[in-house]
């Protein structure tokens, strides 16, 4: 019989809903399961073990009081410390906010406790949700389940790790250029990065508002599934988030993919990308073929432009958006008696951390006086003509399906004294972006040193159901997701 905390959430969720195990149960299994390994793998910035106690044992009132618990009833989730929380401390990994506790919840944060989950803790991420690895969090490093001296992927590793060491059941992640797959695909779980506007944003620490989107992470593409389920939907306090009704997510799960048109791009398939890569890709693509798929290929043009598109409008964003951290109304304020300016300059030079300030000195420059029609203009013609790609693909094919990124978790410090070699890490993930698609991620196969190998399946707008569809008929085919982390 599987530790309670190896339990897959629907799993998990249906043996509290049957009085099987308790929610308190199976909180106290997960904070056990995280003084245990948290030590090896940091995903944790903030515990929330006695409000989740607390939690657990409202879970099991309602149940004995024979009320409905909720889709996630009693389950331990985590969520990134990019999504503000009430009365639990909200950093964005970031030295500017170390101290800041919101007054509010953010919407999908409120979605996951009036659907009954139990929210254990904040997790790791790069500062501001800016990086591929999480090496750029200012409050810790957090180390990849499956070898302690690779990273997670980022920004959203403490996500993708916590789920991947069974210290949570799933988590919320962010997913700006690639955020929530890229964590996924190295750390052997699997991520959804649903439509712009198909999940809130309200109560998210912005980076680049047109390009984030909160999503989930989870064991297999069933729990994503009901997390979706969980958290999506319009938001009045969301100007972006969609008025489209919330389908069940879970029915599409049917495990067939018969008949369905399934497109393979080119330009995802590149000289230097790790042989082990594109060998498992190609095999993942095979299989679906087998289980009925119609594979073709197809092209996508614009490809090549999408990381200069991406780090022109995003970095903008940012600039834009990062400006309000400047001492006088939350956050760090620097000490001493200093002019405005001065105090100013000195907070922000102390709170935030260097690729934070890279981002936002390369998108003040993008968008000044003299620069703004040859670079931001310039990169929202080129999104267009991305997005319009993807448009005419999407005309003869139902889906693609591609690598997550070019190799598996690369090294600590690998690539951090160069930003752009790291920013290559999100060469497969960030056109996704930048036409605001839906795209998951999930475990494909493992190179020689027992890495895990990510596999993308995107969507057309809205249809995370096809998405989740294709990815589930894979999942059952094979045995990948069922491999667990050597912890």
């Amino acid at each position: 019989m599987s530790a309670l905390h190896e339990l897959s959430l629907v799993e998990a969720a249906a043996r509290v809903r049957r009085r099987e195990i308790s929610a308190v149960e199976l909180t106290r299994a997960a904070l056990a399961r995280i003084a245990a390994v948290e030590p090896k793998v940091g995903a944790f910035l903030t515990l929330a073990d006695v409000e989740a106690i607390a939690a657990a044992e409202a879970i099991d009132r309602r149940i004995a009081a024979g009320q409905d618990p909720g889709l996630l009833g009693g389950v331990p989730v985590g969520v990134k410390d990019i999504i503000c929380t009430a009365g639990l401390r909200t950093t964005a990994a970031s030295r500017i906010l170390e101290r800041f506790v919101p007054a509010y919840d953010a919407t999908v944060t409120a979605r996951l406790w009036a659907a009954g989950a139990v929210i254990v803790g904040k997790l790791n991420c790069d500062e501001f949700a800016m990086g591929s690895s999480t090496e750029n969090s200012a409050l810790g490093a957090t180390r990849n389940p499956w070898d302690g001296t690779r990273v997670p992927g980022g920004s959203s590793g403490g996500s993708g790790a916590a789920v991947a060491a069974h210290e949570c059941h799933a988590a919320l992640g962010t997913d700006t250029g690639g955020s929530i797959r890229l964590p996924a695909a190295f750390c052997g779980v699997v991520g959804l990065k649903p439509t712009y506007g198909r999940v809130s944003r309200s109560g998210v620490i912005a980076y680049a508002s047109s390009l984030d989107q909160v999503g989930p992470i989870a064991r297999n593409v069933a729990d994503v599934a009901v997390m979706l389920e969980a958290i999506a939907g319009h938001d009045p306090s969301d100007s972006t988030a969609s008025p489209r009704e919330v389908p069940s997510y879970r029915t599409a799960l049917d495990g067939t993919v018969r008949g369905l048109r399934v497109g393979l791009p080119r330009e995802y398939l590149v000289e230097g990308m790790q042989p082990e890569v594109e060998a498992a890709v190609r095999a993942a693509v095979d299989e679906l073929e087998r289980l009925g798929a119609h594979v073709e290929a197809v092209s996508l043009p614009h490809t090549e432009y999408a990381i200069a598109t991406y780090y022109l409008i995003a970095t903008a964003e940012a600039s834009s958006n990062l400006a309000r951290y400047d001492g006088i109304r939350y956050g760090l304020r620097a000490p001493g008696r200093l002019a405005l300016g001065e105090m100013y300059e000195a907070t922000r030079a102390a709170g935030f951390g260097a690729e934070v300030k890279r981002r936002i000195m390369l998108g003040t420059y993008a968008l000044s006086a003299g620069y703004y029609d040859a670079y931001y203009l310039k990169a929202q013609q080129i999104r267009t003509l991305i997005r319009m790609d993807f448009q005419k693909v999407f005309e003869t094919c139902d889906a693609l399906v591609t690598p997550v990124a070019p190799t598996t978790a690369f090294r600590l410090g690998e690539k951090t004294a160069d930003p752009l070699t790291m920013y290559l890490s999100d060469i497969f993930t960030i056109s996704v972006n930048l036409a605001g698609l839906p795209a998951l991620a999930l475990p494909c196969g493992f190179d020689a040193a027992g890495l895990p190998i990510g596999l993308q399946v995107i969507g057309r707008p809205f249809e995370e159901a096809a998405v989740l569809r294709i990815g589930h008929a894979y999942e059952q085919a094979t045995t990948w997701h069922t491999r667990g982390a050597p912890l």
